[in-house]
């Protein structure tokens, strides 16, 4: 009794965490969906980019589809474990495991195609930077996103500022925007774009993302882990049910 009882609390807090995280991802992606200035809301402006990166547009939708279902199970777990309903447990371990398989594949999946990922970016590079050159202070959805990304990453252009040169807002100003020199300078002419050196974005996000390696890493293995000790105790529960 004092056993199913211990099962019934850590099944219940296992599933408290599941259905929270999965009501903030729900959250972001909603977020991300709705706010057009995003840095994923590039990426519907850049003409014939790779079909995978084109894809990076759509993670708000993937991310509310996962989050719709970490709250289902997390509904699912809480609820089987305390009414004792085996058929919400068993509901509960086979979508946790289905996604943990995924989870796997998916990692299996990004090392093996890890070499291919180089020649996407040298594609993009090109295509990002063409956009830039065609579309920089003529389209202005496209223009205040970049505004947007550069003024968040603290970044300038793709690469650096020479992304911008024959642009239509640097052909009409004589001008680079102003992230790409220093607050003090009134105007950024090229003169002062050269002196400044201000990393282009992808670099900046590169950096970002090292630099939080270690988290994404962490909370990576702690999810996995809770997955499998979630599982674990929904089918100790499950068995014990009736006995």
């Amino acid at each position: 009794m004092c056993c199913s009882a211990f099962l019934k609390i850590m099944m219940f807090v296992f599933n408290g965490i599941i259905f929270l995280a999965g009501a903030a991802i729900l959250g972001v992606g909603i977020w991300v969906t709705v706010d057009s200035s995003s840095i994923l809301g590039i990426l519907s402006h850049i003409k014939d980019a790779p079909p995978e990166l084109a894809q990076l547009a759509n993670v708000g939708y993937l991310l509310i589809a996962v989050g719709s279902i970490l709250v289902i199970m997390g509904f699912l777990g809480c609820c089987g474990a305390v009414t004792e309903n085996k058929c919400m447990l068993l509901t509960f371990f086979i979508i946790v495991l289905l996604i943990f398989i995924a989870e796997v594949a998916g990692a299996i999946v990004v090392l093996v195609f890890k070499p291919l990922v180089n020649d996407i970016l040298v594609s993009l590079n090109q295509k990002f930077v063409q956009a830039i050159k065609n579309d920089y202070g003529r389209q202005d959805d496209f223009t205040a996103v970049l505004d947007n990304t550069m003024t968040q990453l603290k970044c300038c252009g793709y690469n650096n500022y020479t992304d911008f040169e024959g642009s239509p807002f640097e052909q009409s100003t004589k001008l680079y925007p102003e992230i790409c020199c220093s607050k003090e300078t009134s105007k950024c002419v090229l003169g002062e774009a050269e002196k400044k050196e201000v990393d282009g974005c992808f670099k900046a996000l590169v950096k970002l993302i090292e630099e939080n390696a270690g988290l994404l890493g962490g909370v990576a293995l702690g999810i996995a882990a809770l997955e499998i000790a979630a599982m674990v105790v929904s089918m100790v529960l499950y068995n014990n049910i009736g006995k």
